[in-house]
């Protein structure tokens, strides 16, 4: 019997695996590197072992750490949790061979099938030999042969960008799981992602528990799921299931583990890789199917049996995955304080949460730099996919979300579209063919402002004022004005106070605006006839409430009602002098790690636009700075192994000196995206970015 549980994990699955140990009577021992000292998992565990270091390759890594770690504890089983060390075969032999219990598959199966290679030679789908490639082959997909979750995968439709391509998928795979192993295979459009969750004990039982899909993608990583994958023909989801209990059984595989397909639009099913482990979204069918993925794991590892059947299927469930990320800014990752992060509550259906939610942050908790920047994933189950799909666009809109951008107001954008409502629409193209639609700024956010106004024009900086009056007069007093920058853009808002039974507002700009009721936290504010109602929070700088601040500027404001969540920057009454870089300067657009320099690039040297000048690591993913405009590089500050902080000058192009060269159309998008941002920023009247 297990007693006490090492985690080799952080973040939510290490929280959401404690859950499960606590209502199953086990200890708990969870890892951390410096960054995480004072995670929310490290507060959750019963026991701590500090690895030394930040980066993962230093720490959640290192295997000779992490079995060190659980000795010290005096843990008695390992469970690898997913990502990270998960699908390492070395690994689970260390544990095991440590006289500890490995809560997992045998390292055999995971040898044979966590890397994707060896398992498509298994199922007769070898992968592409990269020095065959051709012109015919393209599009090809390049991916990393250990981990997933999108790192290590590189979409290629031009030959010329293969080394390239490879070079950095080998980079990025070896960062995050510490193998550099990649592969090639053809690139399926517009298909789907489908996936069977498997779960199997050592007495032969193998359970098939239905079809997850999980085709919302961004940069190759999943976003939306849902259980059970909508609108499959009932033969083909025999096949599936028919083909992952074969592959179960010929690799003797025991514990939980996910066989995952892509669906081309012919309905033909491609083999793509196995998950030894559990998945992200390995919620949407415990909702569906009634059961405790991860009390499994730890029951089979003890040596239980399964039933001869799974339980039965009952509604439907998704799961959206909500990051720190800019999705207007190439899905640019965000770090910082947490400040809030709430749901509304919600009933289920017998037996069944209707709402729930797995995280590995709390209110005040930092974002770091070093890790994946998923905040949350937020599940909800219903008895149809229209009544799931409904409630979970609902809680998204209606939560508390203060601190770093997210992506949320996509999630939701995604979750009323057309396209997903319909279901049979959807497929792995989804966000390349609606992105811009989807990132529009939230309309109303000039009425937010307005509320966040008036919410300060009775507390804060607006509470001293009748002391610098004498007092509060009958009569309206002098125009106030506040101004605040938002994602649509600059927004003045300009008001008058009265003191007649209270503090009365009357707004004079934007027109057509009625207060009805003004509090520090709350304003109602009737527009064209209807009543809405905001709640509005303020911090400064330091995270703190900022609502006391005497000029009113810096810090955030955020504003929740019924059109939306809006987070709104202050504009100081006597803003600082802004520091201001030469044309063509490159601004580091996240804090992050300089892992590569373009070969060759030295300061002189020509470039085209473009052109690739340097990668940044940053949350386990690499992003590529190129060249805004044909130039000489005048200026290079960057260096492999720096470490950058978010505007930091990492080079300078001095344009208009190089003729735009032909066959260099091929711009890396998030790195134009962010030029075109940071030249907006710096053209007048200078205006900052929220």
């Amino acid at each position: 019997m297990i007693t006490k549980l090492l985690v080799a994990n952080r973040g939510e699955i290490a929280c959401r695996i404690f859950r499960t140990c606590r209502e199953s009577g086990i200890s708990t021992v969870a890892v951390y590197a410096d960054p995480d000292a004072d995670a929310r998992h490290v507060r959750e565990a019963d026991f701590a072992v500090r690895l030394p270091g930040a980066a993962a390759v230093d720490t959640y890594l290192r295997a000779d750490l992490v079995v060190r770690a659980a000795l010290a504890a005096g843990a008695d089983a390992v469970h690898p949790g997913y990502g990270f060390l998960s699908e390492n075969a070395d690994f689970a032999r260390a544990v095991v061979a440590a006289g500890l219990l490995w809560v997992g598959p045998p390292p055999s199966a995971i040898e044979a099938m966590a890397s994707k290679t060896r398992a498509k030679e298994l199922m007769g789908s070898a992968p592409l030999k990269a020095a065959d490639v051709t012109a015919a082959d393209l599009p090809v997909l390049v991916k990393a042969a250990a981990g997933g979750g999108g790192r290590g995968m590189r979409v290629v439709r031009e030959l010329s960008e293969l080394v390239g391509e490879l070079a950095a998928a080998r980079s990025e795979a070896a960062a995050a799981f510490g193998d550099g192993e990649v592969f090639v295979e053809p690139y399926v459009e517009r298909g789907r992602h489908v996936e069977v969750q498997v779960l199997a004990d050592a007495h032969g039982t193998a359970w098939v528990l239905g079809t997850r899909d999980c085709s919302l993608q961004r940069r190759h990583q999943k976003v939306v799921e849902e259980c059970p994958a909508p609108g499959l023909p009932a033969e083909l989801v025999t096949e599936l299931h028919t083909a992952s209990v074969q592959l179960v059984r010929t690799v003797g595989y025991v514990g939980a583990g996910t066989v995952e397909f892509l669906i081309s639009p012919n309905g033909r099913a491609h083999f793509l890789e196995v998950n030894t482990r559990l998945q992200v979204e390995h919620p949407v069918t415990e909702a569906v199917f009634g059961l405790d993925l991860v009390a499994w794991q730890l029951a089979i590892a003890e040596g239980a049996r399964l039933p001869a059947e799974p339980p039965s299927a009952t509604g439907h469930a998704v799961e959206a995955r909500l990051y720190a990320e800019d999705p207007a800014a190439d899905w640019a990752p965000q770090t910082g304080v947490l400040h809030e992060l709430s749901f509304p509550a919600a009933e289920g259906g017998p037996g069944l949460p209707a709402l729930r939610v797995d995280t590995g942050y709390g209110p005040g908790d930092r974002i770091p730099v070093h890790y994946d920047p998923m905040l949350a994933k937020v599940i909800v189950w219903a008895p149809t996919r229209a009544a799931a799909v409904r409630r979970l666009a609902d809680a998204l809109r209606r939560a508390r979300l203060h601190g770093p951008v997210t992506n949320r107001d996509l999630l939701v954008r995604t979750l009323t579209h057309p396209e997903f409502l319909a279901a049979d629409g959807i497929d792995t193209g989804f966000y390349e063919r609606h992105l811009a639609e989807l990132i529009r700024p939230l309309p109303g956010e000039e009425h937010a402002a307005v509320a966040a106004a008036l919410a300060r024009a009775v507390t804060g900086d607006g509470a001293g004022l009748p002391g610098r009056l004498g007092a509060w007069r009958n009569l309206p007093s002098r125009p106030q004005s506040k101004a605040y920058d938002g994602r649509a853009g600059h927004h003045e808002v300009h008001y008058r106070t009265t003191a007649r039974d209270g503090v009365r507002c009357t707004v004079e700009s934007p027109p057509g605006v009625r207060v009805v009721h003004v509090a520090p936290d709350r304003v109602a504010l009737e527009v064209d006839g209807v009543v809405r109602t905001y709640a509005v929070r303020e911090y400064g700088d330091d995270g703190t409430d900022g609502s006391g601040r005497a000029d009113g500027g810096g810090g955030r404001v955020y504003v929740d009602g019924p059109t939306g969540s809006y987070a709104l920057t202050p504009r100081p009454r006597f803003p600082e002098p802004q520091a201001r870089h030469e044309p063509g300067s490159l601004l580091a657009p996240m804090p992050g790690t300089v892992v590569r320099i373009a070969d060759g690039l030295a300061t002189g040297a020509r470039v085209l636009r473009g052109q690739p000048l340097l990668w940044l690591e940053a949350m386990k993913m690499e992003h590529r700075i190129v060249a805004p405009a044909p130039g000489v590089l005048t200026a290079l500050h960057a260096a492999p192994g720096a470490r950058v902080e978010v505007g930091a000058l990492l080079a300078v192009v001095n344009e208009g000196v190089v003729n735009e060269g032909v066959g260099h159309e091929s711009v890396g998008h998030e790195a134009v995206g962010h030029e075109e941002q940071r030249r907006e920023r710096e053209e007048p009247p200078a205006q900052e970015e929220s």
